[in-house]
């Protein structure tokens, strides 16, 4: 079982990340000092901090708690990506880690999309050391199939999906609606589409105290991970950016 503890004790590679800070409350001043002997620059100008990051001055990049009005519309610009796709790091009390996705309210809306989302998500879990089971969630069960005709497409398009991924070589399975298995059985979960993800997403993490480690940008070629103003420990997210740099 994977977990945030053997993240942060996980042999990290000698990288350099900057992080943001947008804030006086002290948390990220907190977190770096935590990351003894790990180079971590704080970044407070979030153009510079982004000029840093494109140029390679940096290897990797946590927002921490600057804003994502000021700083993500500057990354946009800079990359070119007119919409960041994100997979999130969770994990909830007593439970493993895993990744979920999609947790943006206008991604996962196509098979393609939830493909691409499931593969580079597989990537990132065997970077850090997790399983790549991957969990297909629809709208039901399958044998509420006849109920609904919406219900119905989103069962008959989450067993597509397992097919297509399960025939490329993937660990992939129909979970239905039972998000409660899921977290336990699998190590990536692909929500029926943004919505759910994202509402998903704040179930657990607002409402059931789940971890939040980060959300890595997944259509980039480099390592920027998002992160919630609301943590007050970014030692996770640090650690977190530094695995997914190695090759």
């Amino acid at each position: 079982m994977f977990t945030s503890k053997e993240l942060l004790c996980a042999d990290l590679p000698d990288v350099r990340v900057g992080i943001g800070r947008g804030s006086d409350c002290g948390n990220v001043e907190r977190s770096v000092r935590g990351m003894e002997g790990r180079d971590v620059v704080i970044y407070d100008d979030p153009e510079e901090f982004m000029d840093d990051f494109m140029s390679g001055e940096i290897d990797a990049a946590i927002r921490g708690d600057m804003s994502s009005s000021k700083l993500l519309p500057i990354l946009k610009e800079k990359t070119g990506i007119k919409n960041l796709e994100r997979v999130a790091f969770m994990e909830p009390i007593d439970s493993k880690m895993f990744i979920l996705a999609p947790v943006g309210i206008d991604e996962g809306w196509t098979p393609d999309q939830k493909y691409d989302m499931a593969v580079r998500s597989v990537e990132l879990a065997r970077k850090v050391g997790m399983g790549s089971r991957i969990a297909i969630m629809s709208g039901g069960r399958c044998e509420d199939v006849g109920r609904y005709k919406v219900v119905d497409d989103s069962i008959e398009n989450a067993m597509n999906l397992v097919k297509r991924l399960v025939d490329d070589g993937y660990n992939a399975y129909h979970s239905q609606i039972l998000l409660e298995n899921a977290v336990r059985e699998a190590d990536i979960i692909i929500a029926p589409e943004g919505i759910i993800g994202n509402i998903i997403f704040r179930s657990l993490h607002f409402v059931g105290g789940a971890e939040a480690l980060g959300a890595p940008v997944v259509n980039m070629d480099r390592v920027f991970v998002d992160t919630s103003r609301a943590k007050y420990d970014y030692r996770d997210s640090i650690a977190l950016a530094m695995l997914l740099t190695e090759e």
